[in-house]
């Protein structure tokens, strides 16, 4: 497939990225603003493939999408660009309008004028795929419920707000204009090039630089985990089995408070890379004032993707966790530069309580 990835120098786009490529049948074609998350060294691995090609482009530049996707001939696009942080959309939302929305709004006229051009047949298998989040559908209790396609959205967050908006955009524009989609929903992923102010790399960096570990409230919060090289494998299925207009929920089954992660991460590193004065790297939590509508918990029910694309995870949170640490350990020459250029180790949380 000819593929166009929006989005493709983040943490879960550079993923696709590098899975896509490995099909040498597959062409990859990586649009990316290259904003502060967006890491072209998370792609030195296939940046001479010959199958891969990198454009430097902002989504909301619908006309030059629209001649990328007519020269390079696209069957596909997998739509990842976003603005992803929740503090960051609680200090700043305009951002998340501007990409998550408008974005997206000009990245689907783009496409449907595309698509229109089409023979018959080519648009018989053209798919435009939107890539969202489990914080769509909001707030669960900690002891009930699960995210289903099915359930209503309810986000809390000016980014969860912005990407349910964005959601229902592109269902608009299967239903009023016929253009084919495929939708998907995922729990919180992890794993290697994780941009560092998300919770696993901030707590395994800040551990190794002996800083202290946020969390916030009492730390029993309770995300489902998804390793993203998992997520990659589902959402190639989904380009290539799901159907036009459906939605899939992907997730790891590995629901897990914030307080549990963090402590794991600790006991890791404890047996990989003690600390020099014998203390335990739990000794650094440190509890910070909650940040305003923290939902208590999110649970995704993958099992339609599970039953009817025969997608599962292949690691566990057990695995994927111990995985991601020694990827951070043997890769400081991919995270230290955002350290220490733009990044100083503190984004999460505010105020020790």
């Amino acid at each position: 497939m000819r593929i166009l990835v929006t989005g493709g120098a983040g943490f879960i786009g550079s993923a696709v990225c590098r899975h896509l490529v490995k099909n040498e049948k597959n062409t990859v074609f990586n649009v990316d603003k290259l904003t502060y998350a967006g890491n072209l060294d998370s792609l030195r691995d296939i940046e001479s493939f010959p199958n891969y090609h990198f454009h430097q482009l902002d989504i909301c530049d619908d006309q030059t999408l629209l001649k990328l996707m007519r020269d390079e001939k696209i069957e596909v696009v997998m739509h990842l660009a976003a603005e992803s942080h929740v503090d960051r959309s609680i200090d700043g939302p305009g951002a998340f309008i501007e990409t998550n929305i408008v974005g997206t709004f000009k990245l689907l006229n783009a496409a449907l004028a595309y698509w229109r051009e089409l023979s018959a047949p080519e648009k018989a298998t053209f798919r435009f795929h939107h890539v969202s989040t489990d914080e769509v559908f909001g707030d669960l209790p900690f002891d009930s419920g699960i995210f289903t396609e099915e359930t209503p959205y309810a986000p809390s967050s000016p980014y969860s707000a912005s990407k349910a908006a964005s959601d229902h955009l592109v269902r608009a524009w299967h239903e009023t204009y016929g253009l084919p989609v495929v939708l998907s929903n995922c729990s919180n992923n992890y794993g290697p090039f994780h941009f560092p102010e998300k919770l696993i790399p901030l707590v395994i960096l800040n551990a190794l630089h002996e800083k202290s570990l946020p969390i916030y409230g009492a730390g029993a919060n309770v995300r489902d985990w998804l390793y993203v090289e998992d997520h990659a494998r589902a959402l190639e299925l989904i380009i290539t089995r799901g159907v036009v207009g459906e939605s899939y929920n992907v997730g790891g089954r590995s629901e897990q408070t914030n307080l549990a992660v963090v402590e794991s991460i600790c006991d890791i590193l404890d047996a990989k890379r003690p600390r020099e004065n014998g203390e335990r790297y739990r000794d650094l939590i440190t509890y910070v004032t909650d940040r305003p509508g923290h939902d208590r918990r999110y649970a995704i029910d993958a099992s339609k993707i599970e039953r009817e694309l025969g997608w599962v995870p292949q690691e566990t949170f057990s695995t994927g966790l111990e995985s991601t640490v020694d990827w951070y350990l043997a890769n400081e020459w991919w995270w230290r530069p955002i350290r220490e250029k733009a990044y100083a180790g503190e984004r999460l949380g505010s105020a020790a309580t």
